[in-house]
């Protein structure tokens, strides 16, 4: 048998069948035991699990977040512009700010208020209770234009360039499985499959990045890093694609990417994304169930420290494999072919890595962590599609029904969103590399969420219709600028006409200035409304002040391992940068 196989053979798919069916027992008998402890589901625990070990709360922040997009998009974006987008992958220092400041703030809310078990919670107490629908609005279609249809097209891209299915098989098919999963599994089934899947998730594509480095450098990972750091360097006329900041505006990524103005722009969608985003606060909000103050914030805040080391390795696990794709594809005899001016080939660089590094039989290892990623990821995301509708718009309006029509309900609701996402694939894919995609629609989004949170939580001067408008505002601003992204391909395209030649400066500005100046005029505007609005009532300040007691709760709730585990991860950060800067 020939191990070193470009192909997908008999062994792999045996492999992948007997994984798929492990993994499927594993998950049941842990639903299984879990519901006898619980006596009978809930619909809070469907949406959101009991407490959970502080490594597991990790593993499923790391999980959540690691979807298709990383799998493809990370990886094309690294064969394309090399670390360009790393700003957005190095922030475990983001991460470190749930654990730290918003881990115990909503804790605080938790036991002022009751508890606050979504994001909208918060801002209908804080400001309006539009406010908190619009943004379980907001959410809901940010998961349609950034986390389903991402998702589905990229699996669709992952499994037509690995096991050579049509791009709408794999894309649809991925969308069934994780429907089924997420119907019997459950918040607990997400969790179990995170813990499954992560260290596979890691292994193999740590087995990817050294092999491919050694087929580079012909046995050598050292001379193979050293080959794809030249080979790259290279790239893009000559100025490279191996450093953080373009500063040069000759330099054909600085359009993209200009200056260092990139890591104000991805710390304003981390700070959105890590801190405020039902997605991955949920993995910290549901780990709250009989414990006292220290105890939940201890476990939550180490998990969100164990998730900032998990953080900094995707772009050695993704985006470095994706320039050693590129690099290969320079290399005679390494059976991968790439045009970057093709982003459908850069999108496929990690499964032609897949495909072509790993030996037969490790193949099919690796592919099973690859499914796990791609249907926890998604699964995270219909959970959340369904704890924000039923929480946040269904109860309030149909109240006393039983537990099992609000999770009925919920699922129903995430079926829309799911064919909404499908609906808008064929636009998405038509609006260049996916990465760079997936970061411009949230360009559009964070601004409006981060000053609105920012401002509720540390300026007591903020009035309920500042924080109102402010969301709305920001919102359907940039909402316009997506409409104007997709008339006029992103700002490429010649457009005539009045209407275009005056607005010039808002539809061609680069992404990430507007980005900042959104920021800024959301915060700007805010406060003007402040000036003549009514101000919050006492109980809103009150809730938001930290008192004496629960500062000192806070205290006893971390150690100097917490410090020291803490600085370790801002240590690392700083090293990538410094080495690509």
């Amino acid at each position: 048998m020939n191990w070193n196989t470009n192909e997908f053979i008999w062994l792999d798919w045996a492999v992948l069948a007997v994984g798929v069916v492990a993994i499927a027992l594993a998950i049941y008998r842990a639903i299984k035991k879990d519901k006898e402890k619980m006596k009978g589901a809930d619909s809070q625990d469907y949406l959101f699990g009991k407490g959970e070990p502080w490594y597991i709360i990790g593993a499923a922040i790391f999980a959540a977040n690691i979807g298709s997009e990383h799998l493809v998009g990370l990886a094309g974006t690294g064969a394309k512009d090399g670390v360009g987008m790393a700003h957005w992958e190095m922030q475990g220092w983001m991460i470190l700010i749930l654990g730290w400041l918003f881990v115990p703030f909503y804790q605080l809310l938790n036991n002022k208020l009751g508890k606050i078990i979504t994001m909208p919670d918060f801002l209908k107490f804080r400001y309006t209770q539009r406010t908190g629908s619009w943004l379980s609005i907001i959410t809901l279609i940010a998961y349609v234009l950034t986390k389903v249809s991402v998702t589905a097209f990229t699996g669709g891209i992952f499994f037509e360039y690995l096991l050579g299915l049509p791009f709408w098989y794999g894309a649809i098919g991925l969308i069934v499985i994780t429907a089924v999963f997420t119907v019997f599994g459950g918040m607990k089934g997400v969790m179990t499959l995170s813990a499954i899947q992560t260290p596979i998730l890691i292994i193999g594509s740590f087995l990817v990045l050294f092999l491919g480095l050694s087929m580079l450098g012909d046995g050598s990972i050292s001379a193979g890093w050293s080959q794809m750091m030249a080979v790259c360097n290279a790239a893009h006329d000559g100025f490279g694609t191996t450093h953080m900041f373009h500063t040069d505006p000759a330099d054909p990524m600085y359009p993209q990417f200009p200056g260092y103005v990139v890591f104000l722009g991805a710390s304003i969608i981390g700070f959105w994304y890590w801190c405020t985003d039902q997605h991955i606060v949920q993995r910290v909000l549901g780990q709250t169930k009989g414990e006292s103050n220290e105890a939940v914030m201890k476990r939550a805040r180490r998990g969100t420290i164990a998730a900032g080391y998990f953080k900094i390795l995707p772009v050695f696990m993704f985006l470095i494999p994706g320039m050693v794709a590129f690099a290969l594809s320079q290399k005679t005899g390494s059976g991968i072919v790439m045009d970057l001016a093709n982003t459908h080939d850069t999108d496929g660089a990690f499964a032609m890595m897949v495909k072509n590094i790993l030996p037969a039989g490790v193949k099919g290892i690796v592919t099973i962590g690859f499914i796990c990623a791609l249907v926890a990821s998604l699964a995270a995301f219909f959970n959340s599609c369904a704890t924000l509708f039923t929480e946040d718009f269904y109860k309030p309006m149909k109240k006393g029904m039983s537990e099992s029509h609000y999770v009925l309900v919920g699922r129903i609701a995430t079926v829309v969103v799911v064919i909404l996402g499908l609906a808008w694939m064929p636009i998405m894919m038509n609006m260049g590399n996916l990465y760079s995609y997936l970061q411009d629609i949230q360009s559009l989004i964070a601004p409006a969420m981060v000053a609105v949170f920012t401002l509720g939580i540390f300026s007591k001067r903020i009035t309920p219709k500042a924080g109102e408008w402010g969301l709305i505002g920001g919102f359907l601003i940039g909402m316009l600028r997506l409409l104007t992204n997709v008339l006029t391909n992103s700002g490429k395209a010649t457009m005539d006409g009045a209407f275009w030649e005056y607005t010039t400066w808002f539809w061609q500005t680069n992404w990430l200035i507007f980005e900042v100046w959104l920021l800024v005029f959301i915060i700007i505007a805010m406060f003007v409304i402040s000036a003549f609005t009514p101000k919050p009532t006492a109980e809103q300040v009150a809730a938001i002040t930290f008192t004496k007691d629960y500062k000192k709760s806070i205290r006893e709730s971390w150690g100097v391992w917490d410090i020291v585990a803490s600085l370790g991860v801002i240590v690392l950060c700083a090293l990538f940068y410094a080495y690509f800067w």
